[in-house]
């Protein structure tokens, strides 16, 4: 089949949306290029700031910069949209205003996938940036599925541990600040935890062995390999999903 074409809302940050590529190319096994999925990648670091608008409350509002890049992926030729930004779903509802467009909801897919995981009544560890918890993003789509979220005691941490990630590249002060808010809710009953923050997708190896640990940017990746390529999902499925488990079919 000739895969569909998925526009990706990028630069939140860079390095982030070429590691979804580079998961994505992974992801589909090919023998030429034609192969591939196709993308068209709206790469805008200059979309404002979610740290200053939802934590400082006082940035710019991000949401027309990308409804505005919505449009323009639709106009390109794009056949669904994602956005490798858990944060920045918050403004998934201007994005879907914006265009005709599916949107690959990254947090609805990570929410079924950590049910999946956890169980009923299951504790989910949410290991990404402060205003995930500030504005509630999984909160909602977690109680849906029967489960409950829990997050680090230290989100000045984990904020300083992001920050660090968009200015040096993965780094071991980074690292550590991951490593001890995944070791405090494991110790808090969250067996299952989510890497929800695509700054912490290029350091997943930090969280603690013993958890279950999944990354919402592989549960993505499925996402648009799942519209894009659904025959090539099995493979999708085999070099993606949580560490220390049996994946459980999406």
């Amino acid at each position: 089949m000739t895969p569909r074409r998925v526009g990706v809302l990028g630069g939140m940050g860079p390095e982030a949306t070429v590691l979804l590529m580079q998961r994505l190319i992974a992801a589909v096994p090919a023998r030429d290029d034609a192969d591939h999925i196709p993308l068209i990648v709206d790469m805008n670091p200059q979309v404002p700031s979610r740290i200053r608008r939802l934590i400082e409350g006082t940035g710019e509002d991000p949401g027309p910069v990308l409804a505005s890049m919505a449009r323009r992926l639709e106009a390109a030729g794009a056949s669904a949209l994602a956005m490798p930004c858990n944060t920045a779903h918050h403004y998934a509802d201007d994005i879907r205003a914006a265009t005709r467009l599916p949107f690959i909801d990254m947090v609805a897919l990570s929410v079924a996938r950590a049910g999946s995981l956890a169980g009923d009544g299951g504790v989910i560890g949410v290991l990404g940036s402060p205003a995930l918890q500030r504005i509630g993003l999984f909160d909602r789509a977690l109680a849906a599925a029967g489960l409950r979220p829990n997050y680090p005691d230290d989100p000045e941490g984990l904020l300083a541990a992001i920050r660090s990630i968009k200015a040096e590249g993965p780094n071991a002060g980074a690292r550590e600040r991951l490593l001890a808010a995944s070791r405090q809710v494991h110790e808090a009953g969250a067996a299952v935890q989510m890497i929800a923050c695509t700054e912490f997708s290029l350091i997943t190896e930090a969280a603690v062995p013993e958890a279950i640990v999944f990354d919402t940017l592989d549960v993505l990746v499925e996402g648009i390999v799942a519209f894009a390529r659904p025959d090539r999902m099995a493979h999708a499925t085999e070099h993606g999903g949580a560490r220390n488990c049996i994946r459980p079919d999406p």
